[in-house]
C-alpha cells in the first residue's frame, strides 16, 4: 500500500513539472530582453496568491453600472443615443494621471473632445488613430510625455495613449473584438498591467463592433481623470480581468542635480516603475451562467528609472 501511494506522489509530481514547462514556454524566451535585465532580477513568487493582480486599482477602474456619468443626464445626448439605437451603457471604465506632466492632461482632453460621439456600425472596426487623427501644432495638440523604449521623451500629442488605455478597458469589458492592440515598453500608473494600450506611427488600438447594432464612444476629461463609455443595444456578458506576474525587475534611481531646489531639498520628476512579465487573460460569464477562458498572451515592460533632482549643497 505504502508502495502504491509513493508511486501516486512521483506521478503528480511529474505532472505538475510538465505543467510548469509547459507554462514557461507560453511565450519564447526573449534573449535580449532576458539579458538587460537580468542583473535587476527579482526573486520569482511561487503563490498563486501573490501572482495575481486582483486589488482595485488606484487610478483606473471599471464605473459601476448604478452610477449615472453627468452627460447621460443631457437631453441632446439621450436624444442622439435614441437616435443611433445605442440606448444600453454597455461599458464605462476611469483612468486618472496622478501627477500630469505638462501638455499631458490638455492633450487628452482635446482627444477625449476628438473622439466623443464617433458612431460605429455593427461589423465596423474603429481604429484610435485614425479616429483622433493627427496629433500637430495645427491641430491645437501640445508637446507632452512618451516613451521611446526604456526612456521618457516629449513628443507633439504626447498622453495620448491614456485614450486607447481606456478606450482598451471599455472595449475588452464591452466584449467587443479586440483587432489591434499593442502595450507600452514599460508600466503606465493609471491601468493595471496587461490592460494597457498604445499608439504611435506604427502602432494603433483597433476593435470591431461585432454586436448586431452601432456603438457610440463617448468620452470626457474632469481633474485629471478621464472618463470614457460605450453605448450599444444589448447588454454584454460579464468581463472579469486576470493578471499574473511571471517575473519582476528592480527599477534603479537617478539624481539629477538642480541648484534652484532648497539645500538638501529633493523633488520627484518621475516616480519610475519595476520592469515585469505579465500573462493576462478574462473570463466571460453569460446570463446563464456558462464561463469561457479567453487567453490575451504575455505583455514585458522594461524598468522605468525613478528620477529625482536635488540640490547636493548641505
Amino acid at each position: 500500500m505504502d508502495n502504491f501511494i509513493r508511486k501516486i506522489v512521483m506521478l503528480l509530481i511529474l505532472v505538475v513539472s510538465m505543467l510548469v514547462t509547459l507554462d514557461q514556454g507560453f511565450c519564447p524566451k526573449n534573449t535580449r530582453w532576458e539579458k538587460e535585465l537580468s542583473e535587476a532580477r527579482v526573486e520569482k513568487k511561487t503563490h498563486q496568491s501573490d501572482l495575481e493582480i486582483e486589488k482595485k486599482h488606484p487610478f483606473g477602474n471599471p464605473i459601476d453600472e448604478n452610477i449615472r456619468l453627468w452627460w447621460e443626464h443631457s437631453p441632446e445626448f439621450q436624444s442622439f443615443c435614441f437616435k443611433h439605437r445605442a440606448t444600453i451603457r454597455i461599458a464605462a471604465f476611469q483612468t486618472t494621471l496622478p501627477d500630469p506632466l505638462p501638455g499631458e492632461e490638455h492633450n487628452i482632453s482635446l482627444a477625449a473632445s476628438i473622439i466623443a460621439g464617433k458612431v460605429i456600425a455593427p461589423g465596423a472596426i474603429f481604429s484610435t488613430d485614425l479616429g483622433i487623427g493627427p496629433r500637430t501644432i495645427e491641430r491645437n495638440f501640445k508637446k507632452g510625455p512618451a516613451y521611446y523604449g526604456s526612456q521618457v521623451i516629449q513628443t507633439v500629442g504626447g498622453g495620448i495613449c491614456k485614450i486607447a488605455s481606456t478606450l482598451y478597458n471599455v472595449a475588452v469589458l464591452a466584449d467587443l473584438e479586440i483587432i489591434e492592440r499593442w502595450a507600452h515598453s514599460m508600466l503606465v500608473p493609471y491601468v493595471p498591467p496587461g490592460q494597457d494600450a498604445t499608439i504611435a506611427a506604427y502602432k494603433d488600438f483597433k476593435f470591431r463592433n461585432n454586436t448586431d447594432s452601432p456603438v457610440i464612444i463617448w468620452a470626457e476629461s474632469k481633474d485629471n481623470t478621464l472618463y470614457m463609455a460605450l453605448y450599444g443595444g444589448k447588454k454584454p456578458p460579464k468581463v472579469t480581468w486576470h493578471h499574473e506576474i511571471l517575473d519582476q525587475w528592480k527599477t534603479k534611481t537617478i539624481y539629477r542635480n538642480n541648484y534652484n531646489l532648497k539645500p538638501g531639498e529633493e523633488k520627484i520628476i518621475l516616480a519610475g516603475a519595476d520592469g515585469m512579465r505579465v500573462k493576462s487573460w478574462l473570463t466571460i460569464e453569460k446570463p446563464n451562467g456558462e464561463k469561457t477562458i479567453k487567453k490575451l498572451g504575455v505583455d514585458y515592460y522594461y524598468p522605468m528609472a525613478r528620477v529625482i533632482e536635488r540640490n547636493p549643497n548641505n
